[in-house]
C-alpha cells in the first residue's frame, strides 16, 4: 500500500469545484522537497506550444486540464485498478519554458525531465505541442533508445518546416530517431490520417522500420486487434507512450490545434490506453489540447480521462 500522503482528495470529502486544482487532486510535491524520493509517476505540466503551426493555445492546456481532472476517482470502473494505492503518485508542478525562444525551452524542458529521470520517477506529462515530447525523450532516452506507442492523427516525422525549421510539432519523432533516442523498429504510430503535403514521412517511417496504422486499418480491424500487435512491438523493453488528442475524431475533442475527421469515438480513444497493459511504460505524454477551441472543457476531460487510462497501466509497470 502506498503512503497516504499521496492519496487524491476525495469528493466524499471536499466538493470537487473546492481548493487548489491539482492533477487528480494528488498533494503537489516540488523537486526540491524532501517528499520527492517517495515518489514513483510524477504528473507534470508542459505548457509550452512554441513548435505550433496551425492553431494555438496548447500552452493553456495543462491548467485545464489540471481543473478538468478534479472530476477523477480512484478507481478504474472497467478495470478496478487503483492506481493511487499502487504507486506514490504526485503532481510535480509546471517545467517553465522560454515563451520567446524555442531553443532555451528544449534546453530547459530536458534538464527538468533528466532531474526527474535522475530520482526514479516516471513521469506522465500533460503538453502542450508534441514538441514536448522531444526533451522529454532526450532526458529519459539518455541511456539506451526507449520504443514508443504513439497515438495521432499524423506521423510528426517531417524532416522540417518552412524552408528547413528543424523543430515544430511536425517533427519531434524524426528528430528522435536521428538522436538515437527512439529504437525505429519498436516504434508503432496508430490512427494517422488526413490530407497530405506529400509522403516523406511515410517514406521515412517505411525506411527505419516505424510500423504506421493508417485510421483505415484500425478501423477495420479495432482496437483489441491492433493493440495486441502494439504491445508485442513494444515488447517488455522500456517504453514511451505519445497521446496527441487529435487522435480521436474532432467530433469527441474539437480543443486542438490540427484536427482530423474520420478518427476513433471516445470510447475507443479511452480502449486503446486502456489496452497497454501489460506494456513496461516508463513515461507517456497527453499533449495538443487547446483550449480556446473548447472553453467548455470537453476535450480536456477526455484528455485527463485518458490520463487516468495510462496512469493506471504506468501505476502497473511501476510494481512489475
Amino acid at each position: 500500500m502506498t503512503d497516504p500522503f499521496f492519496r487524491p482528495v476525495s469528493g466524499l470529502d471536499l466538493p470537487r469545484f473546492a481548493g487548489v486544482p491539482t492533477f487528480m487532486r494528488l498533494p503537489h510535491v516540488a523537486l526540491e522537497d524532501e517528499k520527492i524520493a517517495e515518489v514513483e509517476i510524477g504528473l507534470i505540466g508542459a505548457p509550452w506550444d512554441g513548435g505550433t503551426t496551425n492553431r494555438p493555445g496548447p500552452r493553456h492546456g495543462p491548467r485545464q486540464l489540471r481543473d478538468m481532472s478534479t472530476m477523477i476517482r480512484a478507481q478504474n470502473g472497467a478495470t478496478g485498478i487503483r492506481p493511487f494505492e499502487l504507486a506514490n503518485c504526485a503532481d510535480l508542478g509546471d517545467v517553465g519554458p522560454n515563451p520567446a525562444s524555442v531553443d532555451d525551452s528544449l534546453t530547459r524542458m530536458t534538464a527538468f525531465y533528466d532531474r526527474v529521470r535522475q530520482k526514479g520517477i516516471r513521469p506522465l506529462t500533460a503538453g502542450g505541442d508534441h514538441l514536448c515530447s522531444l526533451p522529454i525523450l532526450r532526458a529519459l532516452a539518455k541511456e539506451k533508445p526507449l520504443g514508443m506507442i504513439h497515438f495521432d492523427s499524423h506521423t510528426d516525422l517531417f524532416k522540417s518546416y518552412f524552408g528547413g525549421m528543424q523543430y515544430t510539432h511536425g517533427t519531434p519523432f524524426r528528430r528522435a530517431v536521428e538522436e538515437g533516442l527512439l529504437d525505429p523498429k519498436r516504434v508503432i504510430q496508430i490512427g494517422i490520417r488526413g490530407t497530405a503535403y506529400d509522403s516523406e514521412d511515410r517514406d521515412f517511417a517505411d525506411s527505419v522500420g516505424i510500423r504506421v496504422v493508417p485510421i483505415e486499418e484500425f478501423h477495420a480491424r479495432g482496437p483489441e486487434d491492433v493493440m495486441v500487435e502494439a504491445r508485442e512491438i513494444a515488447g517488455s523493453q522500456e517504453t514511451y507512450v505519445s497521446y496527441d488528442i487529435d487522435f480521436v475524431d474532432p467530433a469527441f475533442a474539437p480543443g486542438t490545434g490540427t484536427p482530423e475527421v474520420g478518427g476513433p469515438n471516445s470510447f475507443q480513444s479511452l480502449q486503446v490506453a486502456r489496452l497497454l497493459e501489460g506494456v513496461n511504460i516508463v513515461g507517456a505524454d497527453l499533449v495538443e489540447v487547446s483550449p480556446p477551441f473548447d472553453q467548455a472543457g470537453a476535450t480536456a476531460f477526455l484528455g485527463v480521462s485518458i490520463m487516468f487510462e495510462m496512469l493506471c497501466n504506468m501505476a502497473l509497470a511501476a510494481k512489475a
